[in-house]
C-alpha cells in the first residue's frame, strides 16, 4: 500500500532541493531518515520531516485496512521536485538600473511504498 506526502511553495530552490531529494531515492526509510538526519543541506529539514509524514501516512493507511505495518520494510519509492512559483524582487543598481532577484519555491513529493520480495525459482 503506497503512502505519499507532499509539500508546496517551499522556499528553497528547485535545484538545492533535487540533490537532498536524490540522496533517498530508492533506499529503505530507515536509511533514508539517518541520512537526512546527517545531510549538511538546508533543505535536508524539510525533506525529512516530509519523509516522517510520508511513513505516517502509510501507517494509517495500514490501520484503515487492517494490515500489519513495519516501517522497516518501507521503501522511498518516488521522490521528486517539481518548481514552484518562482517570486520576482528587483533590487537597486548604479546608475538608476534596477536588478532582478528570483526567489524561487519547490514543490517536493515523496511516496512511501512496502518492498517488493524478490521471487525464488
Amino acid at each position: 500500500m503506497e503512502a505519499k506526502a507532499q509539500v508546496r511553495f517551499i522556499r528553497i530552490s528547485p535545484m538545492k532541493a533535487r540533490r537532498v531529494v536524490d540522496l533517498i531515492r530508492g533506499k529503505s526509510t530507515v536509511e533514508a531518515l539517518e541520512i537526512l538526519r546527517f545531510a549538511p543541506q538546508a533543505a535536508s529539514k524539510p525533506v525529512l520531516k516530509l519523509l516522517q509524514s510520508a511513513i505516517a501516512n502509510a501507517r494509517v493507511k495500514a490501520d484503515q485496512a487492517g494490515e500489519r505495518f513495519d516501517e522497516r520494510e518501507l521503501v522511498v519509492s518516488a521522490a521528486y521536485v517539481d518548481e514552484g512559483p518562482t517570486m520576482k524582487r528587483f533590487q537597486p543598481r548604479a546608475q538608476g538600473r534596477a536588478f532582478q532577484i528570483k526567489k524561487r519555491t519547490s514543490h517536493i513529493t515523496v511516496a512511501v511504498a512496502p518492498a517488493k520480495k524478490k521471487e525464488t525459482r
